[in-house]
């Protein structure tokens, strides 16, 4: 006896198990009310026990499942299931069942990605990302395991909200590499535990398109902290190192969305998508290489000190380059190339200039010490205190009193986000914590404004679905229909019956309203067995009024088509198949009895006597 299938939510039949995460499992499923299927993906058990992680989670899938782009996995729904051991809700969100496998399993492969392959992958990541920040969301989690390429070669980018709402609820770097994964594609400002904005996706994207054009990432080490020491302190090592079929423009834009600084990488993922495209188109790309870091060269010795010296970098010698066009043409600057030969005149000339310019450099020196000393007796030493730590997601008062407290003040000003969770709160300060400052001098705190705000309107119950979508568009928000589950028999198809959140709810313009539309479907109840009379009540008490009876003159009610429990119109024609009635008895004539009064008619035969045998 084989265990019957698990129904989650009412509505989707799980399957089998096709991925495990740090954080979830997904499994394939099938809507049993749409008749497709689809991908589930259930929230680890004890992930989904804090209550934080629940409420952040929703909202988080809810804006995610706002993307509508061929680039992102779809969200179609969202929902919760008491876990029977826990007794804990467990949040799962339903998404579009992608055929393809994920970036993660193709370089797992060990089989090289030309790097044209690489650049097209990277555009499509780009453009879910350039979408997905002109609605506000931000990514956070951008590595290969979640972006998959499906069968068609269509890349698509999933997993979006979720890793905010994981890293929201975890306190330390072990139980974000735990959830998140690994941390080789942590830009340093997450590192950091700072606020991070879209450039941090195209850090992500940096890192993600570094591997796949050498099957490597950037930076590599022991254990998650040491490879986000890596992203905050160390110069990834250029592709073209790695590989010599990457060219210097390759270099040149995938060092450009490394940068350290926010401020020195794209300013917009469409920045960087184009700069890739025009790779692929054979243009030139805006990104530029970034300055190499200048070699350390050691004092001349006395015994080389007669010899033309110069530096080359490195593989120049090797590749029997000119200095002149190794530096960029500045070799007759430097003094490279044949010295004519020193003569004792000029030898005896120079000894005394350099005896000169030793005797006025050494002038020069003593008054900038004398006049420092002289202002460092006539001023008082200025106090240097450094910012405080702890001032991130701190309100406004919180962080002013702990300036206060180290002798600093707060000057601040206001941001808009899409984050509603933080509102009123530290987003991030200038100078960042740690940095030495003067004391009384002031610190900007930059304050989350939070979204801009939006009421739903009044008056969407029982309003046409497309009426009630206009009247959301209209009041600034986004409407998401949702075919209803459960209806009464009096709603009317295509109508509003539920909207969430509740009309006159202010919510921020970037969450989606849920729509919940009648069907117009109830399920046939069962009729087996009741007469005529009885059958017309029990289908009226679940709004179907259209039954067609053969025979008419039937009795009782033995089979339906449909059958009963199937979803249909409650208009649609019902066909009521019953017990044909049992035919009457015919009447058996009467045999006419001769009245004993009546004359017998002479006309007819008198009958014969039997003869006695």
């Amino acid at each position: 006896m084989t265990d019957q299938p698990r129904i989650l939510g009412g509505r989707y039949e799980i399957g089998r198990v096709i991925g495990r995460g740090g954080m979830a499992l997904v499994s394939q499923a099938r809507d049993l009310r749409l008749g497709r299927d689809v991908a589930i993906k259930e929230l680890r058990t004890d992930l989904a026990g804090d209550p934080t992680f629940q409420a952040r989670f929703r909202r988080e899938a809810q804006a995610a499942a706002g993307l509508n782009h061929p680039n992102i996995v779809s969200v179609y729904d969202t929902g919760e299931e008491m876990d029977p051991q826990s007794q804990t809700p467990v949040p799962y969100i339903v998404m579009e069942l992608v055929q393809g496998r994920t970036l993660r399993d193709i370089l797992r492969d060990g089989r090289k990605i030309l790097p044209r392959r690489a650049l097209e992958f990277t555009v499509g990541v780009l453009e879910a990302l350039a979408y997905s920040h002109k609605s506000g969301i931000i990514h956070r989690d951008i590595k290969p395991a979640n972006v998959m390429l499906t069968s068609t070669g269509i890349v698509k980018v999933m997993d979006f909200g979720i890793a905010r709402a994981v890293a929201d609820t975890s306190s330390t770097m072990t139980q974000t590499a735990a959830v998140i994964g690994t941390a080789q594609y942590l830009s340093p400002e997450q590192a950091r535990g700072e606020t991070v904005d879209a450039r941090s996706d195209i850090y992500s994207a940096g890192c993600l398109m570094y591997e796949l054009m050498v099957s490597r990432p950037p930076f590599q080490g022991d254990s998650p902290v040491s490879v986000a020491y890596q992203h905050v302190r160390e110069q990834p090592v250029p592709p073209s190192q790695l590989d010599p079929e990457i060219t210097a423009p390759m270099d040149a834009v995938v060092l450009k969305a490394l940068a350290k600084d926010p401020d020195d990488r794209y300013a917009t993922a469409g920045e960087m998508r184009d700069d890739v495209q025009r790779i692929l188109g054979g243009q030139r790309v805006t990104a530029t290489l970034p300055p190499p870091v200048p070699p350390l060269v050691a004092a001349p010795s006395a015994s080389a000190a007669s010899a033309a010296t110069a530096v080359l970098p490195a593989g120049a010698a090797a590749a029997n380059i000119p200095v002149d066009q190794t530096m960029g043409g500045m070799g007759a600057t430097m003094g490279t190339g044949t010295m004519p030969p020193v003569g004792p005149e000029q030898r005896r000339s120079r000894a005394g200039l350099w005896w000169t310019l030793a005797i006025v450099s050494l002038l020069l020196v003593g008054l900038v010490a004398g006049w420092q000393l002289m202002l460092r007796n006539q001023e008082p030493a200025v106090k240097e205190v450094p910012v405080p730590a702890g001032l991130l997601y701190k309100t406004e008062a919180q962080a002013t009193a702990l300036l206060l407290e180290v002798g600093l003040k707060a000057r601040t000003s206001s941001e808009e986000t899409a984050d509603a969770t933080t509102i009123g709160q530290v987003l991030r300060t200038d100078p960042i914590a740690g940095t030495p400052v003067p004391e009384g001098s002031e610190v900007l705190l930059v304050i989350n404004a939070g979204p801009k705000m939006a009421t739903i309107p009044e008056g969407l119950l029982r309003m046409k679905e497309e009426d009630a979508l206009k009247a959301l568009a209209d009041a600034g928000l986004t409407g998401r229909a949702v075919a209803a589950n459960d209806e009464d028999k009096d709603d009317v198809k295509g109508t509003v019956i539920n909207v969430t959140p509740a009309e006159g709810t202010s919510i921020p313009a970037t969450q989606v309203v849920t729509l919940t539309i009648a069907t117009g479907q109830s399920r046939l109840p069962s009729l087996l067995g009741m007469t005529r009379e009885e059958a017309l009540q029990e289908a009226a008490d679940y709004g179907f009024n259209n039954l067609v009876f053969e025979p008419e003159d039937g009795t009782t009610v033995l089979r339906t088509d449909p059958q009963p429990q199937t979803l249909i119109d409650r208009d649609a024609r019902v066909t009521v198949h019953l017990q044909p009635a049992a035919p009457s008895p015919s009447p058996t004539p009467a045999r006419r009895t001769p009245d004993p009064t009546t004359e017998p008619d002479p006309s007819e035969p008198t009958p014969s006597p039997s003869p006695t045998p």
